[in-house]
């Protein structure tokens, strides 16, 4: 794209809280598509290791952590007017609940990833497992939403995944309701989007990816190796498995909890997600395992679509959960990991666009059970596309932090929007602004199944009458 469109000005002042992997490949495109006051942008973080970047641009950079006793008068000294002021927060380690919070206390458009605490909350021995799951995080913040209705907006859980899979769950309903002939009137609210989830028979959604990124040099011995954060993708891992659980199953795994407070769209297993496989499928890959990682897009798209009767009892709900497959080399970091009984390794790293030498990042959504079995629609980014697009991040990255833009864009557009997760948003504008940085966006019909090919030379307990039942997802 020679010209690249500008969505509008931000009039106050811009806070970045974090300037790690997709930190830095959020900056070049909040340059490219806003128009601000570069003196009012201002990039807060621990770490100064890229700090050159923000010099070489005329951003300010403050060193240090954001933390439960400063987070208030840090904001506040950066983020507050003339104009109404941006904060963008891509960190770890950070209440989101409490940041936006304040933001919206001050009158600040706010944006996150992911519903993020302060540390120690994940690896807490003396919390129960069911408070440690993002179903417990979420409720938090459903709770704040319905203490304070309305105002100015925050964005909650806005990347890749969670974020941009819950617009293309509502594309690819879309699509699928055209090519099974279905002639109902295009969804206008939450009812009616169940309502159609429904009535095309769609049983429930696999977040389905493969990252088939390749590294120039072999993971080393002792270090974590990702394409993207490791502290991100291991605090999730070792939460609990979870899942957004359908009104459709029949069996659930002896280890399941359920939830007794909150919207009951989701269950956990006594288990780390990051060690807990499930039966999926991608076009590149076609049938694989991947790592059922908690994740809160699993609940709130299960929740989005639930249908109740009268009496407040669910009708319909679809399974959702994440079916992830890393890079390789992420791949043995967690056989490795796991080996040692979950003690992580002393070192990590991010690969680099310039330590990959090809390969794709496929995230999309798998819409199964309805007429025509299942359903994938996503984005097939390869890092060589992602280079000629925006520079200082691989495929990965760039499927989050183009969904950072596209949110960024929405709230600008809906600023009295209140406390709003990306299932509510208008998917499509936001895949408007997000669909240039996408690489290819398809949508693949496939007649696999959880029981393609099974059983094989061993017995299995599987259930034949219902290839789409979890019992037959969850590798046992």
């Amino acid at each position: 794209m020679t010209q690249w469109p500008r969505y509008g000005r931000i009039e106050g002042p811009i806070v970045m809280i974090g300037f790690g992997s997709i930190g830095r490949g959020t900056l070049p495109l909040i340059e490219r598509h806003f128009d601000y006051d570069k003196s009012r942008f201002v990039v807060i973080a621990p770490d100064d290791s890229d700090r050159k970047l923000l010099d070489d641009r005329g951003v300010g950079f403050v060193q240090e952590a954001v933390t439960r006793e400063n987070y208030r008068e840090l904001l506040g000294v950066h983020l507050k007017g003339p104009g109404q002021g941006f904060c963008v927060n891509l960190s770890v380690d950070t209440s989101s609940l409490d940041l936006m919070q304040y933001c919206r206390e001050i009158g600040a458009l706010y944006i996150d990833t992911v519903v993020e605490p302060w540390p120690g909350f994940y690896f807490d021995k003396g919390k129960g497992n069911e408070a440690r799951t993002n179903y417990a995080l979420r409720e938090t913040v459903l709770a704040a939403r319905r203490a304070s209705p309305g105002g100015t907006t925050a964005v909650s859980c806005c990347g890749a995944n969670p974020g941009m899979v819950s617009w293309l769950v509502k594309q690819a309903l879309v699509n699928l309701a055209q090519d099974l002939g279905d002639v109902g009137p295009a969804p206008e609210n939450r009812q009616q989007w169940g309502v159609l989830a429904r009535r095309l028979g769609v049983k429930g959604v696999h977040i389905a990816e493969r990252d088939t990124q390749r590294a120039k040099t072999p993971k080393p011995r002792n270090v974590f190796v990702n394409t993207w954060s490791v502290e991100g993708f291991l605090s999730e891992g070792m939460q609990p498995a979870e899942l957004g659980w359908g009104t459709h199953e029949r069996w659930a795994p002896a280890n399941a909890g359920f939830h007794k407070q909150g919207c009951g769209a989701a269950i956990y297993l006594l288990q780390p997600g990051a060690n807990t496989r499930v039966r999926s499928w991608t076009p590149t890959a076609q049938a694989q395992f991947g790592f059922l990682v908690t994740h809160n897009e699993s609940i709130s798209i299960a929740d989005y679509f639930t249908l109740r009767d009268d009496r407040g009892e669910t009708v319909y709900r679809p399974t959702c959960h994440y079916a992830y497959h890393p890079c390789d080399d992420a791949v043995l970091s967690l056989h490795e990991l796991f080996g040692r009984a979950g003690k992580m390794q002393p070192a990590n790293h991010i690969l680099t666009e310039t330590e990959i030498v090809d390969g794709i990042d496929e995230l999309g959504v798998l819409l199964y059970g309805h007429g025509k079995n299942a359903y994938w629609y996503g984005s097939q980014l390869s890092v060589e596309e992602t280079r000629a697009l925006a520079p200082y991040q691989n495929a990965t990255g760039m499927q989050v932090t183009s969904a950072v833009l596209a949110g960024m864009v929405w709230a600008l557009e809906n600023p009295n929007s209140g406390i709003v997760e990306a299932d509510e948003m208008d998917y499509r504008r936001c895949l408007e602004v997000q669909t240039p940085y996408l690489g290819p966006v398809v949508g693949v019909y496939t007649d696999w199944t959880p029981l393609t090919d099974r059983p094989g030379l061993f017995p299995e307990d599987i259930d034949a009458s219902d290839p789409w039942q979890f019992r037959n997802v969850l590798v046992r």
